[in-house]
């Protein structure tokens, strides 16, 4: 979910970053555009008050030729220091003085606007943009006004690289500033999304363990907005009721199992003490003490799997290679009394399990395969390690079972119709299961070449406290 947030915060913020950078931008240049044409007008304003009382009527005024000569000075000067053209040009574009010598007024359309404007009595105010990517000039013009005419148009030229220029440096400042913004947004991204999404997070793995088994998970309420504060709030509500309801299933399925053997106990003793008042193999009586038993194996086992879903696992650090042999000892005379090869390959792998529960379910496991493996075929465990867990694989030589079959294996009371008549309750490998999952633990199946099946049970090399 953050990989998704996360984008969509950080595009609205460079759009609104954009959207207030664009128009500083401009602002900043236009501003400085603004900056040097006020310049420029007042050092046109000040030639025009040179240029005010000169006129080429005057050639013998000694009075006029000295403030000619004065304004081609200051022009001179005003060039050679900042190397902007300058010139005062009568009505009909004729040079009054300038400079350079005989610079003119410009014949491009920025130069003749500005002219024509500044004939009609009007200073150039507003000239056309210049912006760092254009090499253009900044052309300014201002009017030479006697007793009310305009006589005579102050024209400047100027260059625009060092305006350009600081124009590019405020863009840069911008882009830094952006930049800069733009890391804090994003940190800050970061931050709300942590924010908001950590009770997501808790509530999904607390979700996870529950569904794993562990039904004591639950989501604190202490940090996230109020509504994911609620929705755990809520979430720890259904988990308690879950859990009663399992809880009340669980003592209902032990209860009955407990109560049910004394009643079956005593039915199958008078079933016993009945077969003595009947002929010796009497076929019916036979069949109703073989139902019995495995109706009190099947109340035992319901017994084993409440109690299997009820108890907790007692974690510690186990020799898995170690508690496999002993099963497999522990078996051996049964395999040995069946004609079955029960082989083991041992290594030397430790994991943090509940050894007594990982035992019942091994136990589980090896029964079902000497059950299924004809006289003269082989069984065989095998302990390694498998990255982050250990390992027990239990393969055996008997009939397998089909796609389909392999979907069903470890359903409770659930067996393959080709093995009706072979004993059990179908709880055996369920139990195996519930046992495993209590400790992190699972169970798999598989088919195992050239037939049979390839059980594996899968406990973790690490504490769970990490």
């Amino acid at each position: 979910m953050r990989t998704r947030l996360l984008p969509l915060l950080i595009f609205l913020l460079a759009l609104v970053l954009m959207a207030l950078g664009f128009p500083l931008a401009i602002s900043v240049a236009s501003a400085q555009q603004q900056k040097v044409v006020v310049d420029r007008i007042d050092d046109t304003a000040r030639f025009a008050a040179l240029a005010q009382f000169v006129s080429a009527a005057d050639d013998k005024d000694t009075s006029s030729k000295e403030r000619l000569a004065t304004l081609e000075e200051e022009l001179a000067r005003y060039h050679e220091l900042y190397g902007i053209r300058a010139g005062v040009f009568f009505r009909n574009g004729v040079a009054m003085a300038s400079a350079p010598r005989g610079w003119g007024v410009p014949d491009d359309s920025k130069g003749g606007d500005a002219f024509q404007e500044a004939l009609a009595g009007r200073r150039s105010h507003d000239p056309p943009q210049v912006w760092p990517w254009q090499r253009g000039r900044l052309v300014v013009a201002s009017p030479v006004v006697r007793e009310g005419d305009v006589i005579a148009v102050v024209v400047t030229d100027s260059p625009t690289g060092h305006m350009r220029s600081a124009v590019l440096r405020g863009w840069l400042l911008i882009a830094a500033g952006e930049v800069a913004a733009m890391l804090l947004a994003v940190g800050a991204a970061f931050r709300l999304t942590s924010w908001v999404l950590r009770p997501v997070r808790v509530l999904d793995a607390a979700t996870h363990d529950i569904a794993t088994g562990r039904m004591k998970s639950r989501v604190a309420v202490a940090g996230g907005p109020p509504e994911l504060r609620r929705l755990a709030r809520s979430f720890n509500e259904m988990a308690d009721n879950v859990e009663d309801v399992l809880e009340q299933q669980r003592a209902f399925v032990a209860d009955a199992s407990h109560q049910l053997r004394n009643p079956l106990s005593a039915l199958l003793l008078r079933i016993e003490l009945l077969a003595l008042e009947l002929p010796e193999g009497n076929e019916e009586i036979a069949s109703v003490r073989a139902e019995g038993k495995r109706l009190a194996q099947v109340l035992d086992d319901l017994l084993g799997l409440a109690l299997a879903e009820h108890a907790e696992a007692d974690l510690r650090l186990t020799d898995i290679g170690a508690l496999a042999g002993e099963r497999v000892e522990a078996w051996r005379p049964l395999a040995e009394d069946k004609g079955v090869r029960l082989t083991e390959r041992r290594a030397a792998v430790t994991a943090w399990a509940d050894p007594v529960a990982l035992s019942s379910a091994l136990d589980a496991v090896i029964d079902n395969a000497l059950k299924f493996t004809p006289e003269g075929e082989e069984v065989t465990v095998a302990v390694a390690a498998d990255g982050d867990y250990s390992k027990i694989t239990v393969t055996d030589l008997g009939p397998g079972l089909t796609d389909d079959e392999l979907s069903r294996i470890g359903d409770r009371f659930w067996r393959s119709g080709r093995h009706q008549n072979v004993k059990g309750s179908g709880l055996g490998l369920s139990i195996s299961r519930t046992l495993l999952a209590a400790g992190d633990g699972t169970i798999t199946y598989a088919h195992h070449e050239p037939h049979g099946l390839r059980v594996t049970l899968r406990v973790p090399r690490t504490s769970p406290t990490g």
